[in-house]
């Protein structure tokens, strides 16, 4: 059946216009890129194919109004080309102005580029929405998989964020295994003290009790503030028991921003696990009472099974949440990934910051993607 055409009033057709505009303003607006003569300048605004984004925006627009089979699926091969086709434009345009340029010179990637590359990362996602899980992931998977061949093939090796990952190799290869070292201790303790903790809550049906309140308030302590205020406590107990700072407890490090960490993580763990003790059915609970089963029984043979999922969703926000947080215990010397965003601010290196960023922000999405995949896995066994 052919459907009318899209227009702006409908709501399925509204983020098309919206994410269209976008990519209209990068394409003359702001820079694609930036060429600086070193890495710590700010360069000059540089966008030649202007004309070449604003037509393949202009096509995305015309699509909109053709019929809703047809123009959606115009309309995901426009984005796809746009998510892979913007760094290769980049990548080459840098190429190009390093032949002629001197050995520092630097091509930055422009608010032009970062515009239009998410306004085309978020088209591709609202046009695959509601079809088939397996087409979404094999359609982004295509995506990453031509990046990632272009870059092995030295497509990016011109683009200064890139020469920036290559000059900090080692240094990068250990923060990440820090920032995730910090992450899955941290997800550990939560799961192993939350999980009881929000048995008990659900036990007690004190559910705005206490501990709940001060889990909620110490929500609404910033990071920054909370890792500061551990240093004195972490130290007094590491100068106290010098067994404990022969292990590595101190005032700053890994033990101080595991705390924290903890503390940020405890309240979604507590309130998933009592939202998952409270989705088993009523009639469940009083039929394996029926069968003679304990209150262990009960809890292990049923209870936790079938709310396993709803406490697996409250483990994946755990786990996105702590490594954005991460990035802040850096500050007292936990090391991962912020070292580079807080060095990268001092030193006024923007490609620095951007690389500790954009690696943060990478991380938590594939974290996501294994938590969604451990979701309908673990929702299909149920």
């Amino acid at each position: 059946m052919r459907g009318k055409p899209a227009s702006p009033s409908d709501g399925t057709a509204l983020p098309v216009w919206v994410l269209s505009a976008v990519g209209l303003a990068a394409a003359f607006f702001p820079a694609f890129l930036r060429i600086a003569p070193n890495r710590l300048l700010t360069g000059e605004a540089l966008s030649p194919h202007a004309w070449l984004l604003a037509g393949g925006w202009l096509s995305v627009v015309a699509c909109s109004f053709v019929t809703v089979p047809a123009g959606r699926l115009l309309l995901v091969v426009l984005a796809w080309t746009g998510v892979v086709g913007f760094p290769l434009l980049a990548g080459m345009d840098a190429r190009d102005v390093l032949a002629h340029a001197s050995p520092f010179t630097r091509v930055q990637l422009g608010a032009g580029f970062w515009l239009g590359w998410l306004a085309a990362a978020l088209l591709l996602l609202d046009r695959l929405r509601g079809i088939h899980k397996a087409w979404q992931a094999g359609t982004w998977f295509a995506a990453l998989a031509a990046i990632v061949a272009a870059s092995a093939m030295g497509a990016f090796d011109g683009l200064s964020l890139v020469r920036e990952w290559q000059a900090q190799r080692a240094p990068f290869a250990a923060a990440l295994g820090e920032h995730l070292r910090l992450a899955a201790v941290t997800l550990v303790l939560a799961l192993a003290f939350g999980a009881p903790m929000g048995w008990w809550v659900w036990r007690t049906g004190r559910a705005n009790g206490v501990l709940v309140g001060t889990l909620a308030f110490l929500q609404t302590v910033p990071s920054l503030a909370l890792f500061a205020l551990l240093i004195a406590p972490f130290a007094w107990l590491a100068h106290a028991w010098p067994a404990l700072g022969a292990l590595g407890f101190g005032g700053t490090g890994g033990a101080p921003a595991v705390f924290a960490l903890l503390l940020y993580a405890l309240l979604p763990v507590v309130r998933y696990t009592v939202a998952g003790l409270d989705a088993v059915p009523a009639d469940a609970r009083e039929a394996a009472r029926g069968l003679g089963m304990s209150r262990a029984q009960l809890l292990w043979g049923v209870q936790l099974p079938l709310g396993w999922p709803v406490l697996l969703a409250g483990l994946r926000i755990v786990a996105v949440q702590t490594i954005g947080l991460a990035a802040v215990a850096a500050l007292i010397g936990a090391g991962g990934l912020g070292r580079f965003v807080f060095l990268g601010i001092g030193q006024g290196a923007m490609d620095m910051v951007l690389l500790g960023t954009l690696a943060i922000i990478a991380l938590a999405l594939v974290v996501d993607l294994l938590f969604q995949g451990l979701l309908v896995l673990t929702e299909r066994r149920a």
